[in-house]
């Protein structure tokens, strides 16, 4: 349908080439075996169905499954396009209806296992397109929305009518929720749009009458309406009437003027949900149900009997127990890490946002906060590091920061170390980053050191310092952010103060009483960077420090001066991706093959290990990324999943940038035999050691072709020879060896030539 509309320093550019095309058949080779990630409990509506219940979540869709106690989880990465989903409704042919926050209608077939997705509302002009409700009547679904009144066609998906202009109201006004009791019932913040007997063009102003606060209701904003012992009853948000004598009279006056949030009508009972308690209307009596502890979204009712929807989860009555599928705590990402085991780490927060911090061991999500964790006393975490040694250290937002390393949590705050809080507040105290030194130290970045030591270190013997950086502000200044430690023990930091932003770098020169000889800097856009607003900095497999800026990227090499160098104005040397400047940067990460995967906030970048080629655009639209803007991001190494976290949910992806072998063990080549045809994919070298050189060889030693491997443990080979043409069919040898010949492993591999 097509709806209706109303109304010292060297500085050297050069170029990065975005090869879109490239991109976009690169795509989807690299990036397999997506995996979205989201918090369900948040809970807007839900629906009862035979087998069990179905929801409709703010972090995608669930089904719960009563007798297997088991739940299957729906979103992007299940082929749906929606992921913010408002309302859900069954079908006459057993279709689940999800109906999204953006318009977007998501259509699951649960026998086949398929998803259409119905997308004239999310591609319409209109500026706000939240489905709120979906009701079934026959064939015909009734979308309730911010802007009228949709009808669809269940078999065809097709709309076949559209309400925009409700009586008098005013055009495109939001409507709850819409009733079919013999007429049209419209529900809006703004009155209740009835259906005037013997129309039809409902598509007409003319063909409804609209009833307000004027008309007898205890309230225009009217949330829906039900059927109760054959009486229309129009639920507002003070109270319930029915239609008598042409205008509308209180139903159950002990209710009116008291808060309602929802009503269900179900046989002889009216359940209400009146702020934090639930009532129950039988036999002309009002009686309390339930005293709730938690606020309740609505009412429905299941097998299982009277259960509420709330951002908990689904709330059942009868047991007190919450439902909801197991994932993070939030939709909150600000920083995350992988362990040495492969185990991915997540801050939440700050500012009273937190929710402590979570674990996910590729299976299930682990969930750390005060509720369960005795050593945290606050949910405030914003960063997260995963050390070497696999000790996990969260900083938190006020309450200094934990270590975790074998089960044991150790806390360090203003209380039991030296380390001071903000001005005005010492105990107050905000750690911002964590880095380890080649000497298995750890450093600590304190965001707004009282006494101006923003940088402490704690050494394997549990001994600490801490250091004064003499380039930051002398009235101490807050704002000090992401620590990093290059291979020449430099720690690098930015400030986003407005005294002094920009990129701060620091070397105590191996010792940590004299402050004589530390080496100390700060770099900003007089010296060579796109901008003082910095985002994110990570170091390279060559060392380099990409800088990420709202301006672009840049590059700084050339760390060794710093201690090489008496001045404190080393030549160091700062580059800029050309193709990246103004692009806002909000997070980067770096893969084993070198290449660098940049958080924007359009999506996701990869780019080449030294900028100049664009490799991979991934977004919201063509990708399961649960969001455009990216706010995190982080690499395992050893298998080369990437993580990507937003405010909608954290994705993970595998990609072939995996970490190389430290020596051969055996070559695996797949598939095996490889059918080679024009349509045909790669073939697979997988246990490759670091630079590894490859050669195809006959099986009587003719050389068939030769090439480097990228850099990891993975290499492919294209089925060709050296002239472009494709071998014939036959066994060959795939060797692989090091640069100097002295580690060799042979395999072989069967080629069929279609």
């Amino acid at each position: 349908m097509n709806f209706q509309t109303e109304g010292n320093v060297m500085i050297k550019t050069f170029a990065l080439l975005f090869i879109l095309l490239l991109s976009t058949l690169l795509s989807a080779q690299e990036a397999i075996n997506w995996k979205v990630m989201t918090d369900m409990k948040n809970v807007y509506d839900a629906v009862d169905a035979s087998s069990g219940i179905w929801s409709a979540t703010k972090g995608g869709a669930f089904f719960y499954s009563s007798a297997h106690n088991s739940f299957k989880t729906f979103n992007k990465s299940e082929g749906f396009q929606g992921s913010f989903f408002t309302s859900v409704a069954i079908d006459k042919y057993g279709n689940i209806w999800f109906g999204s926050q953006n318009g977007i209608i998501d259509v699951y077939n649960p026998e086949t296992n398929t998803v259409s997705s119905v997308l004239d509302i999310y591609n319409s002009d209109r500026s706000q397109k939240q489905i709120n409700e979906l009701k079934v009547k026959g064939d015909t679904i009734i979308a309730s929305t911010d802007f009228g009144i949709s009808l669809i066609d269940s078999k065809s998906f097709l709309f076949f009518d559209t309400f925009f202009k409700l009586g008098t109201m005013q055009s495109n006004s939001k409507v709850k929720s819409s009733s079919l009791f013999g007429l049209f019932y419209a529900a809006t913040e703004n009155g209740l749009a009835v259906q005037k007997r013997g129309t039809v063009n409902l598509s007409a102003p003319e063909s409804w009458i609209v009833y307000t606060n004027l008309n007898g209701l205890p309230s225009k904003n009217v949330l829906k309406v039900v059927e109760y012992k054959n009486q229309i009853l129009a639920v507002t948000d003070k109270g319930l009437s029915n239609f008598e004598n042409d205008t509308w009279v209180p139903f159950i006056p002990q209710l009116t003027n008291q808060s309602i949030s929802d009503v269900l009508s179900v046989d002889d009972s009216l359940f209400i949900l009146s702020g934090d308690t639930v009532k129950v209307f039988a036999n002309n009596l009002l009686t309390v149900k339930a005293q709730l502890l938690n606020p309740l979204r609505k009412l429905f009712y299941s097998s299982n009997g009277l259960l509420g929807i709330s951002s908990l989860g689904i709330f059942n009555f009868e047991t007190g127990e919450l439902t909801y599928p197991n994932g993070p705590s939030a939709n909150q990402f600000p920083s995350i890490a992988v362990d040495p085991d492969g185990h991915l780490w997540s801050a939440s927060g700050k500012n009273n946002r937190g929710v402590g911090f979570y674990e996910y061991d590729g299976t299930e999500w682990r969930n750390y906060d005060m509720s369960n964790t005795t050593a945290l006393t606050t949910n405030d975490f914003y960063n997260i590091y995963a050390a070497p040694d696999n000790t996990i250290y969260a900083g938190s937002w006020g309450r200094g920061f934990l270590s975790i390393k074998d089960g044991n949590i150790k806390r360090f705050d203003a209380n039991n170390t030296d380390m001071q809080g903000q001005s005005g507040s010492p105990k107050f105290l905000v750690i911002t980053g964590f880095a380890t030194d080649s000497k298995n130290n750890t450093w600590i970045l304190n965001y707004a050191s009282n006494n101006r030591k923003n940088l402490s270190v704690l050494t394997p013997d549990s001994t600490w310092h801490h250091f004064v950086h003499q380039s930051t502000p002398t009235v101490p200044s807050e704002e000090y952010y992401n620590l990093i430690i290059d291979q020449y023990d430099t720690k690098w930091f930015y400030g986003l103060n407005s005294a002094k932003p920009g990129l701060y770098y620091f070397n105590e020169n191996k010792t940590y009483e004299d402050d004589a000889d530390d080496r100390y800097g700060l770099l900003d856009d007089g010296s060579g960077l796109l901008s003082r607003s910095i985002s994110s900095i990570v170091i390279d497999k060559r060392g380099d420090i990409w800088v990420g800026t709202n301006s672009g990227v840049n590059i700084v090499s050339g760390q060794g001066t710093i201690l090489s160098s008496p001045s404190q104005n080393p030549p160091l040397r700062i580059t800029s991706v050309f193709g990246l400047r103004q692009q806002a940067i909000t997070c980067m990460a770096v893969d084993p093959l070198n290449r660098k995967w940049i958080g924007t906030n359009q999506g996701l970048l990869l780019v080449s290990s030294d900028g100049t080629s664009l490799y991979e655009t991934y977004t919201a639209s063509n990708s399961p990324l649960p969001a455009d803007k990216i706010v995190s991001l982080a690499v395992d190494d050893a298998t080369g999943k990437i993580y990507a976290g937003t405010d909608d949910g954290i994705v993970s992806f595998e990609t072939t940038a995996k970490k190389a072998a430290d020596a051969f063990t055996e070559l695996f080549i797949y598939p095996n035999p490889y059918k080679l045809n024009n349509s045909s994919g790669r073939l697979t070298i997988d246990g490759l050691i670091k630079d590894a050189d490859i050669k195809v060889l006959t099986i009587n030693g003719k050389l068939i072709k030769e090439f480097s491997s990228p850099g990891g443990r993975i290499a492919y080979w294209d089925g060709r020879d050296t002239a472009g043409k494709f071998v014939a069919s036959g066994v060959y040898l795939i060797i692989a060896f090091d640069k100097e010949g002295n580690n060799i492993k042979t395999a072989k591999v069967a080629v069929l030539r279609q």
